[in-house]
């Protein structure tokens, strides 16, 4: 006779596997914008706001989407697999629609706003279902989906180092891996972890900050996104800068090689940081890496003019650290959280998170003008020090004990 548990490992396997790469799938729409920009500018004349919206509108829309989805439990009360998979069809629907027309103008931002209101229904919802599989791996589950996150945010900077791709084809390449994406997600199995939130239930939202323990979970992740999506749109600005006075031949490319490899390197950060959270802490992992996070942020703005010996391996470090602890703030939502209310948690805690992005990421250009690339640096600092403030405190709450399975 065969192992009896084998079938249920093999069903885990094949389910994280299915979730995982509908995740990278569906993600795609969501970056697809930064990578069809450079070749948008080549055929149309669009100002720097235009050109930023494209983006913006996207995360804008995510807000709006964890806003409504968070209120109506939706993630707790349906299946998260029907969920995901329409609103993936629906992203891949709205990407799909500029291809046949002019990719700026109000009807573009309108859809790329739609997508990201999408995106509510995937990217949270994902996690949520990565962790209905969790037995003392949930800090590794998550951190596999974060990691891939993390490569797809890189990806741009690879298309602008590698040449020109059109914009079209981008656009069409990624509206049809997100209708994957939705065909994929229904093979999923769901986890015994999975609990069903009977209605709407408001107070559930109130928890986030009403409960201790849960405060200074979501503290210590809104100090990590401060920092954590500046770095990554103002990072490529700064060595574009730096590389080109310092003559370098070829310098555009040189630094969106760079900074393709000091981000995506934070998807091998997630996956490690996974590991570590599981086997020695959540707060351990999360304070060690905005710890090392900071100190980056604090140094890299003075190593503008520095021999490249010096700024390569801290941009690399950098880019490391600062995502490593991303996974393990929803790892813990998950764990501090009633069984039913998951999702709605998840939800409210990316939705804030995300909202904080949208103030410091267009702080740190008015930062720069001021202080130089230090003082704006410095100010992304402030963010994961704040953090590591509230999960040291975290470490001495009672509720700690639910972390990682009693590892703080």
């Amino acid at each position: 006779m065969g192992n009896p548990s084998a079938k249920p490992a093999g069903r885990k396997a094949v389910s994280l596997a299915i979730i995982l790469a509908a995740q990278v799938a569906a993600m795609s729409v969501w970056f697809s914008s930064s990578a069809a920009v450079a070749s948008i500018k080549q055929q149309y004349a669009i100002g720097a706001s235009q050109e930023a919206m494209l983006t913006t509108a996207v995360q804008i829309g995510f807000v709006a989407g964890t806003v409504v989805s968070a209120l109506l439990s939706l993630a707790d009360r349906f299946d998260p697999r029907r969920l995901f998979a329409l609103c993936a069809a629906i992203a891949a629907i709205a990407t799909g629609c500029l291809v046949f027309m002019a990719p700026v103008g109000p009807g573009a931002i309108a859809l790329r706003f739609l997508t990201g209101i999408c995106m509510a229904g995937v990217y949270p919802v994902g996690m949520r279902m990565a962790a209905t599989w969790a037995n003392r791996d949930l800090g590794l589950l998550i951190g596999l989906l974060v990691g891939a996150l993390t490569l797809g945010s890189a990806s741009p900077h690879l298309l602008a180092a590698a040449g020109d791709v059109e914009w079209r084809a981008i656009y069409g390449v990624a509206s049809g891996s997100a209708l994957v994406a939705a065909l994929l997600i229904t093979f999923a199995k769901l986890g015994p972890g999975i609990r069903r939130a009977p209605s709407v239930d408001l107070s559930k939202i109130a928890e986030s900050w009403r409960r201790t323990s849960l405060r200074r979970v979501n503290l210590g992740y809104l100090g990590h996104m401060w920092e954590l999506y500046a770095m990554w749109a103002w990072l490529p600005v700064f060595l574009h800068q730096s590389f080109a006075a310092r003559g370098l031949q070829n310098a555009d490319t040189k630094a969106a090689w760079l900074t393709f490899a000091a981000i995506a390197a934070g998807a091998a950060g997630s996956w490690l940081g996974g590991i570590v959270a599981d086997r020695r802490g959540r707060t351990f992992v999360t304070t060690t890496a905005m710890s090392a996070s900071g100190i980056c942020a604090l140094l890299i703005g003075w190593l503008y003019s520095a021999p490249l010996f010096l700024l390569v391996p801290v941009a690399i470090i950098w880019g490391i650290t600062v995502i490593a602890d991303s996974a393990q703030f929803s790892a813990s939502v998950a764990e501090l959280a009633e069984p039913g209310s998951v999702g709605t948690l998840l939800t409210a805690h990316t939705c804030a998170g995300f909202l904080l992005t949208m103030v410091s990421i267009h702080l740190v250009p008015e930062v720069q003008a001021l202080l130089g690339w230090p003082g704006a640096f410095t100010m992304l600092a402030l963010g994961p020090f704040a953090g590591c403030a509230a999960m040291l405190r975290l470490r001495r709450d009672p509720e700690a004990r639910f972390l990682a399975g009693g590892r703080r």
